[in-house]
């Protein structure tokens, strides 16, 4: 019993490492944004391609994931995963455009790896809690996404405005989780756990509730990446100076921490997560539009704050959804590559789209506009998402009465 309790909390230790490891090597690039297009001589379209490119990773290769889990264990493709970060963190760093951008595609693909494969594994190893260690590892994720880029413009000043060491730094606590990710290796059962069914994987295409839990992953991370990518520029051309600006990006990342840690105990508990959605849409609404009137920085941080309460609710109910909405750890992770993948692409757009359209109007207003509206369609998609039955349920029975 001892031996079983001490490999549940090493696993769980194991997940929360990893989860502290999936935000930081993107959203640190934001307040850096200006020294990386000015030293590299790069548009505000190609500086958005720093954001847009590891989403574009998740996209390409989330659908393969399951299939790596399958050969080499969830726990052995988890360490893959973790390695390319690592090898991406720092060929990105070498202060050379080739590499910044191929560095940019290794953090990608191996973010997208542990991504699609931690909601498989909670609902393997821990399927009576479901919500609380979605929770955990969401919350933790959060926090190191709100950390990383308030860091950014004092770590690039501490190495005389380096940006490339601001970002190698967190190759740091990527090989903390490596050391920590090690005893996992030597767990042999996990093949069976994420073995593809081609049924369920081809069915999963024609199933609207999948694509519904697709589209709202997609869109609120639309939102959640172009303003990680673009929000410091915005609040810099509202007269923030840029490492306010930076620090205003983590207050948006921890205002959104409780949320990433009760939405899906809550959700767990709920018979549908139908007001879920709704109210999560309404805040981001609310945060989006007090960003485009503007006004004083009181204003303005009550807008970032509810954005950060709607953005941190919405991840963590997304990743919640797709176990929920899954029959077994065989349909979660083909839901979550599925979701990933398609949603990811979705997301991808966001940051390159936003610096596009200022470089054509020359202001943020526009792009702006374009997050409100896609705030209201994660809305819709994410009501339909909160029905309760399983994607690949041909009845109207209640998944409480199929559990």
């Amino acid at each position: 019993m001892e031996a079983k309790q001490l490999k549940n909390t090493l696993l769980i230790l194991g997940i929360i490492f990893v989860a502290f490891n999936l935000r930081p090597a993107i959203t640190a690039v934001g307040p850096l944004v200006s020294f990386i297009r000015e030293d590299m001589g790069i548009s505000n379209g190609l500086a958005g391609l720093l954001t847009t490119l590891p989403l574009l990773s998740f996209a390409l290769i989330s659908p393969f994931t399951p299939r790596m889990a399958n050969k080499f264990g969830t726990e052995g493709s988890i360490f893959i995963g973790l390695c390319l970060l690592g090898a991406g963190i720092l060929i990105r760093s070498t202060g050379f455009i080739a590499p910044l951008y191929i560095g940019t595609i290794f953090i990608g693909f191996g973010i997208a790896i542990c991504n699609v494969l931690l909601p498989g594994m909670v609902k393997r190893s821990f399927p009576g809690k479901i919500g609380l260690l979605t929770g955990s590892y969401t919350f933790a994720m959060a926090v190191f996404a709100g950390l990383a880029p308030g860091f950014s413009i004092p770590l690039a000043e501490t190495f005389q405005t380096r940006w490339q060491m601001s970002l190698a730094i967190w190759v740091i606590l990527l090989l903390s989780a490596i050391l920590i990710w090690l005893p996992q290796l030597k767990v042999k059962k996990s093949k069976p756990a994420l073995a593809i069914t081609k049924t369920s994987m081809t069915s999963l295409w024609t199933s609207p509730i999948a694509w519904q839990v697709t589209l709202f992953m997609g869109l609120q991370s639309m939102i959640y990446f172009s303003l990680t990518a673009w929000l410091p520029e915005i609040l810099n051309s509202q007269g923030m100076d840029i490492a306010t600006a930076g620090w205003m990006v983590t207050l948006m990342q921890f205002s959104g921490l409780p949320a990433n840690f009760l939405i899906p105990v809550l959700a767990d508990r709920l018979p549908h997560q139908k007001g879920i959605a709704l109210g999560i849409g309404l805040f981001c609404f609310l945060g989006l539009a007090g960003l485009f009137i503007g006004g004083n920085s009181l204003f303005l941080t009550i807008s970032i704050i509810l954005i950060g309460i709607a953005l941190g609710a919405a991840i963590s109910h997304a990743l919640t959804l797709i176990t929920l909405r899954a029959a077994d750890s065989h349909q979660a992770a083909d839901l979550s590559g599925m979701a990933q993948s398609v949603g990811y692409f979705l997301a991808s757009m966001g940051p390159f789209i936003l610096g596009y359209l200022f470089d054509i109007f020359s202001t943020w207003m526009i792009p702006l506009i374009l997050l409100i509206v896609v705030s209201v369609l994660f809305t819709i998609a994410g009501f339909g998402a909160g029905r309760n039955q399983f994607v690949l349920q041909k009845n109207t029975e209640s998944i409480s009465h199929v559990r």
